[in-house]
């Protein structure tokens, strides 16, 4: 009879458990973690179902659930739901888990939704309510309490009635190699680690970017992501989605014609509103002598602005919240796509300002580093 206990957090236990998923004929799986302040996720929890029902392994005690790797790297069967995410938070800890069979996949080649959650899935298939508590819960606070535990026991202690329903279901239908071959792309480890310069296909709809803009998307995602990966912060925190989609498409393809690019229609953006439309622009330090004369968007925008001596200068507000403030290489990854050379540390310091946009606080660059006169 086995001794393990639902939480398991000593070394002693994670290799009886171990020892116990070795015969078993299939085992689930799931996962409780954090990255929302992180590009990591951070592990908080581990639930798996045994012979004798389902544990919970508390990575926050044990640190290295080694003991678990060979287990959950051939063998039996692991059952998850939607576990793209988990798979990719073990890797580091586990390796690659293989063989696999996903529930939300199965499910929706059956004729469910195609992103149907456990708990639905659940009581659709086995007629089951799961409470639905602690699905914000902070897994990483310790100590954890009954009803937690028992909240995360559930989330795999349904796994394997429903993999059993759901082969039955597709064997009638005639769909078990369709499932298969999704399996056998999702087990390909290659598939949960980013290429820094594939970062770029995240992004959806963009078929209709020339040849420059699509090579600025490409370096721009792949800065962002690298730096994500450096700092350990979510993407969004380096530079939002919708902040770099509309820099990609504001951005001049020209150093003089910003006012061309506000102008020119395209079925990917929208129009520039009219001059009363647009959004208030305060500049917090610039010279009194400049004065605003085009503005685009209203998020990463571009603007054109005239000095005492009439000459003209491309500037663009990129600095928004999360950006993590000035950056050399976002400048310059900027300028490049304009054909203008690169900017040091020294050069470019003086041609920061503050400004705001509708309200939203952030930096002011110039990205031609055009001599300016001031009165």
């Amino acid at each position: 009879m086995s001794s393990l206990t639902p939480l398991i957090s000593a070394r002693a236990a994670l290799e009886e458990l171990a020892g116990t998923l070795t015969n078993a004929p299939a085992i689930g799986l799931d996962t409780e973690f954090l990255r929302e302040r992180t590009y990591r996720a951070e592990l908080c929890l581990l639930q798996l179902t045994t012979p004798h029902g389902p544990v919970c392994v508390d990575p926050l005690a044990l640190t290295d659930l080694a003991p678990l790797a060979a287990v959950l790297g051939h063998g039996a069967p692991k059952v998850l739901h939607a576990g793209r995410q988990d798979l990719e938070v073990l890797l580091p800890f586990v390796g690659a888990i293989t063989p696999l069979f996903d529930t939300q996949i199965a499910a929706a080649l059956v004729g469910h939704p195609a992103q149907i959650g456990y708990g639905e899935l659940v009581r659709r298939t086995l007629g089951h309510e799961l409470p639905k508590a602690h699905t914000r819960t902070d897994w990483s606070r310790r100590p954890l309490s009954e009803e937690q535990i028992a909240y995360a026991l559930d989330d795999v202690r349904y796994l394997l009635p429903l993999r059993d329903r759901l082969c039955e279901a597709l064997d009638k239908l005639g769909r078990l190699e369709w499932l298969a071959e999704e399996l056998r792309e999702m087990e390909d480890p290659a598939g949960l680690e980013v290429d820094p310069e594939r970062a770029w296909q995240r992004f959806k709809g963009l078929q209709s970017l020339d040849a420059g803009r699509l090579n600025l998307l490409r370096a721009l995602a792949a800065w962002r992501e690298r730096r994500a990966v450096a700092r350990n912060r979510p993407r969004g925190w380096i530079l939002d989605d919708a902040v770099l989609r509309e820099i990609v498409y504001r951005v001049p393809r020209e150093v003089p014609t910003a006012r061309a690019a506000a102008e020119e229609p395209s079925a990917a953006t929208e129009k520039p509103a009219p001059s009363a439309a647009r959004p208030q622009v305060k500049w917090a330090k610039l010279p009194a002598a400049w004065r605003e004369e085009t503005a685009i968007g209203s998020r990463a925008a571009t603007f054109t602005v005239t000095g005492t001596g009439a000459q003209r200068a491309e500037v663009a507000v990129i600095g928004f919240p999360g950006m993590g403030g000035t950056d050399l290489q976002f400048v310059n990854l900027w300028r490049s796509s304009l054909g203008l050379g690169e900017l040091t540390d020294a050069q470019l310091e003086p041609l920061v300002q503050a400004v705001e946009v509708a309200g939203a606080r952030g930096k002011l660059f110039d990205i031609t580093a055009a001599t300016k006169e001031e009165s």
